[in-house]
This record gives C-alpha cells, sequence and structure tokens, in this order.
C-alpha cells in the first residue's frame, strides 16, 4: 500500500515539476542569448509545454512500469531462491534442496552472525521445498505467492482459491465504487468508457489467472516467451504477473487523467462566449424592434391626425416617419450597429469598425465641441 500512496505522490507534482525544468533547458539550449523567449501564455509557450508535458508523462509511466517489474524481480520467488525453472517436477525440487542444505546448513556457520543467517536462508529453503513439493500448496503459490503460508487451515485446491478471491474481493468493490463516485462529482469523465472496459478486462484475467488449474496463455505464449528470449528476465509467475498487472494499471488510469487536458475535447476559445453575446444582441434587436413598432404606431398616429383623407399625403408622412426612426432609434443603437460590424466582417464585406468604438469617438467628438 506505501508503494500506491508513493506512486500517487509522485504522478500529483512530479510530471509538471519536470515539464517546467525541460521546458526552461530546452529553451535555453534552442534559444540564442539574447533573444526573446515564448512568454508564459503565448501559443507558442503552450504548445511547447503541452508537447513537453506529454513526453514526460510517458516517460514516467514506463518508468514506473519498469520499477513495479524491479520491485517484483528483487522479492524473488522461492523457484529462483532453489534455483530451478518453473516447470521443475518434484523429484527435481528434492534432490535440489538437499544439495543446498548441505552448502547453507546452519551447523557449518562460523560465527554467531553467520549462524543467525544461515538458519534464517535454511528457513527460506526449506519452506520453498515444503511448499513446491505439495501440488496443493504450489498451485496456490502459483497463483497467491508466500501469503498462502500465513493461511491456516486449508487443505484443498477449492480452500486456497475461495480465501484468495475473499482477498482480490475488496480491492475491486472499492475501486469500482470510487471511480463511480469521481464520476458523479465531475471527475474522470475523459477516457470513462476505457477505464471501465480495463478493468472489467483486469478482473476477468485475474479471475482467469486465479481460478484455472494451468498457467493464463497471456504468460506462456505470449509473456513469458517474450520476456526469456529477448531479455534475461526470469518468467514471471501468475502472483507476479497478476501484481503487475494492478500496478499498470493503476498508474496507466493515472496518466490517462494527467492527459485529459490534452486530449479531451474542448469548445473552441471565446465559441461559448461569442455566441452568448450573439444570443443577447438577437434578443436586444427583437426587443428594439418591438418597441420601435409601437413608438412607430404612436407618432404616425399623431402625425396623421390633420391630414385625414389625403391618402398620398399619408403615404408620404409615413415614409418619412419610418425613415426618421430607422435612422435615428434603429441604427444609432450601439448593438445594432455592433452587430452589424460582426456580420459585415464575416461576409468580408469591408465592415465598419464596431458600434463601441464608434459611440466612444462620437461621445469624444461632441465633448470636444
Amino acid at each position: 500500500m506505501s508503494n500506491y500512496l508513493l506512486s500517487y505522490v509522485g504522478w500529483t507534482f512530479l510530471p509538471n515539476l519536470v515539464t517546467g525544468w525541460v521546458q526552461s533547458l530546452y529553451y535555453g539550449i534552442t534559444i540564442r542569448a539574447g533573444d526573446p523567449k515564448p512568454q508564459p501564455g503565448s501559443p507558442r509557450y503552450l504548445k511547447h509545454r503541452r508537447r513537453i508535458h506529454i513526453a514526460v508523462i510517458v516517460i514516467y509511466l514506463l518508468y514506473t512500469i519498469y520499477e513495479a517489474d524491479y520491485l517484483v524481480r528483487l522479492d524473488g520467488d522461492f523457484y529462483q531462491d532453489l534455483d530451478l525453472p518453473v516447470d521443475v517436477d518434484e523429484k527435481k525440487i528434492k534432490s535440489r534442496f538437499r544439495r543446498l542444505a548441505t552448502i547453507y546448513h546452519p551447523d557449518k556457520a562460523v560465527s554467531p552472525e553467520d549462524h543467525v543467517n544461515a538458519e534464517t536462508y535454511f528457513v527460506k529453503l526449506k519452506s520453498a521445498q515444503d511448499t513446491l513439493t505439495d501440488a496443493t500448496k504450489r498451485f496456490a503459490y502459483d497463483r497467491f505467492g508466500p501469503d498462502i503460508l500465513k493461511w491456516q487451515q486449508l487443505s484443498s485446491t477449492r480452500d486456497y482459491i475461495l480465501v484468495g478471491l475473499q482477498k482480490a474481493g475488496p480491492l475491486y468493490g472499492g475501486s469500482i465504487v470510487f471511480m463511480i463516485l469521481l464520476n458523479m462529482v465531475g471527475y474522470l469523465q475523459w477516457g470513462r468508457y476505457w477505464r471501465y472496459l480495463i478493468f472489467a478486462c483486469l478482473a476477468l484475467i485475474e479471475y482467469h489467472t486465479l481460478t484455472r488449474p494451468y498457467w493464463s496463455p497471456l504468460l506462456t505464449k505470449i509473456l513469458n516467451p517474450l520476456l526469456t528470449t529477448v531479455t534475461s528476465h526470469p518468467p514471471l509467475l501468475p502472483f507476479q504477473f497478476v501484481a503487475l498487472a494492478h500496478k499498470i494499471t493503476l498508474t496507466f488510469f493515472i496518466a490517462m487523467g494527467q492527459l485529459s487536458s490534452f486530449f479531451a475535447p474542448r469548445t473552441p476559445p471565446g465559441s461559448s462566449s461569442s455566441s452568448a453575446i450573439d444570443e443577447q444582441q438577437l434578443q436586444r434587436l427583437e426587443q428594439l424592434a418591438q418597441t420601435t413598432e409601437v413608438e412607430t404606431g404612436m407618432v404616425l398616429a399623431l402625425e396623421m391626425a390633420p391630414m385625414v383623407g389625403d391618402e398620398a399625403g399619408q403615404d408620404d408622412m409615413k415614409g418619412r416617419v419610418r425613415e426618421w426612426l430607422v435612422q435615428n432609434t434603429v441604427r444609432s443603437d450601439p448593438e445594432v450597429r455592433d452587430a452589424m460590424g460582426r456580420a459585415m466582417q464575416k461576409k468580408r464585406l469591408g465592415a465598419p469598425p464596431g458600434a463601441r468604438q464608434q459611440v466612444t469617438t462620437a461621445r469624444s467628438f461632441n465633448h470636444v465641441q
């Protein structure tokens, strides 16, 4: 658990810290002395930071996987303790133990300190021999690791499987509840489907690995042949494979969270605010049109009173009043002029400056007069 906690703490601050160092070093190498560097917040600066940050996260992910594998190999296993292959038979196990016992028996130690060390090592060899020569315990050890030595009063393969699944159950139950809660409060939204899919695949692979009487084909057909052929890595046992799968899945989920800010779909800059502004302008125009229509009716009613019966005069007066209202009420409105300027800019017709700028200039000119 402490290793998982340290890994999470490292993921929390190391990528951002290293990204800042690498970006400063990159600018120090690629930009000559005296030349301006990209300012924080500029498009070029953000592009460089995005690429460096992604590279740092990927490299740290690979390092975390290597570290997990190194810790697994450092702990060792009973086969390595006896220096035997994983497919060794019972006869060779007993023969190997007798040979090692004659070399490392505590009675052959000279000093008291050597005697204590030799006794500890001899007990470890004896546990390895007793476990691997018992078919049931060997089955359980290959799948659940040295923890089975603490499981008392278990005699059958079924007993070991049930206890092992009970040990793994809280991990999956707690993890799925935690992921659902984070999704409900708005976290881990990007890649949510893939997280659940990977988590389900991990649970299925672990269940198959722990319960089958044979080793998983992922180990025997793919992973172990690749490791032993390409590298000097010893074959992985099923419990080591499961432990690595847990650590890789956890670090991969954390890396996905770190990368979500770069790959999650975003709204184009200014689009939401621009659409909100356009909608406000449309509402303003609609209200202005309704008000203008009411004012037009009132003005026409007053102006047309002396011309009752003169249709030509009425038509001429209606046209003049309509033009006056359009010029002095609609076109002079700042929101209308601003909307007209935006529309003409989009059509590339040489739009006049926005209304806000013109209104400010006109007010300044009137003030001077």
